[in-house]
């Protein structure tokens, strides 16, 4: 009760409230890259990604009501799962096909920066959160989550190289590469879809909306 009063006063003053906040930064960040690398700043913002991924991760739990040590447990399935599906591309050729993480992910352990198993958690929980809306059917929510992460995917590997995130071999993405991330996705939202009921359906919708911006105007500027 206390805290309704206190997001109703909130509201009557005209204060934003933490999710609005949340997604004032998330947009913040990512505007400000596009605008920099456009302007002919690439190396300085690409090499603040690990960074922009960290206050994603950092928004997502701050977004997250009354939680709990579980809740973080399960926030780290995607993590593992993802990492672990990384580490086996990278290393055997695995999954995704055979290719290489470039400099600008910050530090890695077996070939996978760290920070991707953090990507992995920033994608599945956005959504997560987006597919839910649209069923509540665990394997019709977890299918249309996956197909918008292998969306996303498409876009991402375009520019991927430009920005030395990641490399293929021959500079060509394999079909297996997209069968591989549905794979994985799909995978990752059986499992973590109904254990973690905790998302914020606006910040969900704005996270996959600003990665897809970011990533769409890259792919049309490398095209």
């Amino acid at each position: 009760d206390y805290c309704k009063f206190n997001r109703q006063v909130l509201k009557m003053k005209n204060i934003p409230t933490i999710p609005s906040l949340s997604i004032f930064v998330v947009w913040l960040f990512h505007v400000s890259g596009i605008i920099g690398i456009l302007m002919g700043a690439k190396d300085w913002f690409v090499q603040l990604t690990p960074l922009n991924l960290t206050v994603c991760f950092a928004v997502i739990l701050f977004n997250i009501q009354s939680m709990k040590p579980r809740d973080i447990l399960v926030l780290m399935i995607p993590f593992f799962i993802g990492f672990f599906a990384e580490f086996s591309g990278v290393n055997y050729g695995l999954i995704f096909g055979d290719y290489r993480y470039g400099n600008n992910l910050g530090y890695q352990l077996y070939g996978v920066p760290i920070i991707i198993g953090i990507n992995w958690v920033v994608l599945v929980y956005a959504t997560s959160g987006i597919s839910k809306q649209i069923s509540s059917n665990r394997i019709l929510s977890s299918f249309l989550a996956s197909l918008l992460m292998v969306f996303l995917d498409f876009f991402m590997e375009k520019s991927a190289p430009y920005f030395d995130f990641w490399r293929f071999e021959n500079n060509e993405v394999p079909l297996q590469n997209y069968v591989g991330w549905f794979g994985v996705s799909f995978l990752c939202h059986l499992i973590f879809q109904p254990l973690f009921q905790k998302e914020n359906r606006p910040l969900s919708w704005n996270l996959y909306l600003v990665f897809l911006l970011f990533f769409v105007i890259f792919y049309f500027v490398h095209l």
